[in-house]
């Protein structure tokens, strides 16, 4: 994730007017009119309330409830859907069976997983009155939603309920909120989490997280001018590097520019991602996906093809089922790509929700089954790298060339303090078949080779380029 950084998750997209709409329904049945109730998610913090039309969604922890988005329903009936549900910007929500009437599947588009729901008979009482706009309530609000749902305490050697303590102090009635957010900051940089975020619009500050040392490309393309000006000018001076030493002709742009494919040769391609999302300027996911198979049914009619290089190396991540659907190309076979836990227990960090796996079926529309090598680095991240690991099962194997990627996976927690501030965490887990995650070190190569170090960009070689092609025998 999914990895949306998105905080007004507003809802929108029910036809009738408002008059009409509170007259249909108190007179007639709804399609998902038995979700009427409360429902509270298992893992990921949240409870629902649905009322004929209308969704809203609190963001609760055991001391804290802040009030989440609002939805309205789709009156269209999609078929294995109980309701679906539409935000302003249009993200797509959607309620399907769960086995009994008090238990549901939530789904977001562009997630490889459902989120459990369970029917409650009220709100919890925390909820009665939302948690206030205080120093003291943002930070309660910040510090309990790291403690319920953050998946990498023990991994990072980190004491949350020491640093909570240690830092509450610091709070008082008089906080501005430059101070606030500095404490908040100062408690959760140490992690170089790449997935966590705190954006304060009203003060003009913004946190993100990354691993330590692995903005090492990001600094010597752009210095000190940081991400927004490496996306600018900085990404298309090392895409430059490649297309001048070993590309045959232009590449061709699909998905809104975000996926490009050409030739190194006649036989051998070269499918660049730049990204994961955004593949549609109109239509949000769905859109996106029916661009994405359409692209990949050209690229991959190309009956002279013999060799592949799929390059991830610049890529900061999106939506996981727009990778899957590339792995069905490539496969073979069916496989586990991953599964996908969440944190389920406030206090004991290890303990998951059952496991939600994601399976690459070999697809019937143009693929490509032959020999693949992938570039992989630091700047793989989120669902660059949940596409690296659902190649990982792939037959022949994809041979991964460069250096580790990110290290990030989960879809990004998005929450709110009540000043209005947004912050975001990991909550999630993506296991192989054998049951190992990748998150912190990332997913290694299997050939190490420095990814657009500053020598080989100022001279003009690309040595992963160079050697994905003596792992294929192109030139043989």
């Amino acid at each position: 994730m999914c990895d949306s950084l998105g905080a007004d998750m507003s809802f929108h997209g029910y036809e009738l007017s408002l008059p009409i709409c509170l007259a249909l329904s108190f007179s007639v049945s709804l399609p998902g009119q038995g979700l009427d109730g409360v429902w509270r998610s298992e893992g990921y913090g949240y409870v629902f309330e649905i009322h004929g039309p209308q969704f809203t969604a609190s963001e609760v922890t055991a001391g804290t409830c802040v009030p989440g988005f609002t939805a309205t329903r789709d009156a269209a009936a999609i078929a294995g859907r109980e309701a679906t549900f539409r935000t302003a910007d249009g993200d797509v929500y959607f309620v399907r069976a769960g086995g009994t009437a008090d238990h549901r599947l939530l789904h977001s588009d562009g997630s490889a997983s459902d989120i459990r729901i369970d029917r409650l008979p009220r709100k919890p009482s925390i909820c009665d009155q939302p948690t206030p706009d205080t120093p003291s309530g943002n930070f309660e609000v910040f510090t309990r939603t790291w403690a319920e749902n953050y998946i990498s305490f023990d991994l990072k050697h980190a004491d949350w309920d020491q640093i909570v303590n240690r830092n509450r102090a610091r709070i008082t009635a008089q906080t501005s909120p430059e101070a606030l957010f500095d404490v908040l900051q100062s408690m959760v940089a140490p992690f170089g989490d790449a997935h966590t975020f705190i954006s304060a619009r009203n003060i003009k500050q913004e946190f993100h997280g990354f691993r330590p040392g692995t903005d090492r490309v990001i600094k010597e393309t752009v210095g000190d001018a940081g991400r927004s000006e490496f996306h600018k000018t900085g990404v298309a001076k090392l895409q430059a590097v490649t297309e001048r030493a070993y590309l045959h002709g232009p590449l061709r742009q699909f998905c809104n520019n975000q996926i490009q494919f050409g030739h190194i040769n006649a036989t051998t391609g070269y499918l660049r991602i730049v990204t994961f999302s955004s593949y549609a300027k109109e239509g949000g996911f769905a859109a996106g996906m029916v661009a994405l198979e359409s692209a990949l049914d050209e690229m991959f009619s190309d009956s002279n093809l013999r060799a592949l290089v799929i390059d991830v190396r610049i890529n900061f991540g999106g939506e996981d089922p727009y990778g899957l659907a590339i792995a069905e190309r490539l496969a073979t076979k069916e496989y586990l790509a991953y599964t996908k836990y969440a944190r389920a227990d406030p206090v004991v960090h290890d303990k998951w929700t059952p496991g939600d796996p994601s399976v690459v079926k070999p697809s019937s529309r143009p693929g490509f089954r032959g020999p693949v090598a992938e570039l992989t680095g630091p700047i793989t991240i989120s669902a660059g790298e949940t596409f690296t690991q659902a190649l990982m099962a792939r037959v022949p194997h994809v041979t991964r060339i460069g250096e580790n990627t990110q290290g990030v996976f989960s879809d990004v927690l998005v929450r709110r303090l009540p000043n209005g501030w947004i912050f975001g965490l990991p909550n999630e887990v993506y296991r192989d078949a054998k049951g190992t995650a990748f998150d912190g070190a990332g997913i290694p190569p299997d050939i190490s080779v420095p990814v657009f170090a500053a020598a080989d960009v100022a001279a003009g070689r690309d040595p992963g380029m160079a050697k994905a092609l003596e792992v294929l025998d192109v030139n043989k």
